[in-house]
């Protein structure tokens, strides 16, 4: 009996290990699918998009610097005279907070005194609202 029992494993061992290799193969190709249906949907919005003439004014305003009539177009021009990325130019520092938001934070403060306080703005002197 024990003979037979082996002899069935050892003939069904390669069937199986088969079986489940092509499992995980589906598996994978079913994710591969999932990734190319996401691409395509991602690429239909971007085809979207370029019908909305909205859009398409302002990519020929950002790329191609095209104006209005009316308006009057620059360029910000690198030490090499050549136009420069919006990634490339600086970025601006974070202007102080308004009144409301130093008064909210005050209330927050006033609410919770025992709890961690170090997003909260400090409330700037009023002598220097300008």
């Amino acid at each position: 009996m024990v003979c037979v029992l082996a002899a069935l494993a050892i003939t069904l061992a390669v069937p199986v290990r088969e079986l489940l290799s092509q499992q995980a193969e589906i598996a994978a190709l079913s994710d591969e699918v999932a990734a190319a249906e996401d691409r395509v949907d991602d690429l239909q919005a971007r085809v979207a998009d370029w019908n909305d003439p909205t859009f398409i004014a302002a990519q020929a305003r950002t790329r191609l610097h095209f104006v209005f009539p009316g308006e009057v177009g620059y360029v910000v021009l690198g030490a090499d005279d050549r136009p420069l990325d919006p990634e490339e130019l600086p970025v601006e520092a974070e202007a102080d907070p308004m009144w409301f938001e130093i008064a909210w934070d005050s209330l927050t403060y006033a609410d919770a005194p025992e709890a961690d306080q170090s997003d909260t703005v400090e409330p700037t002197d009023p002598g220097d609202a300008g």
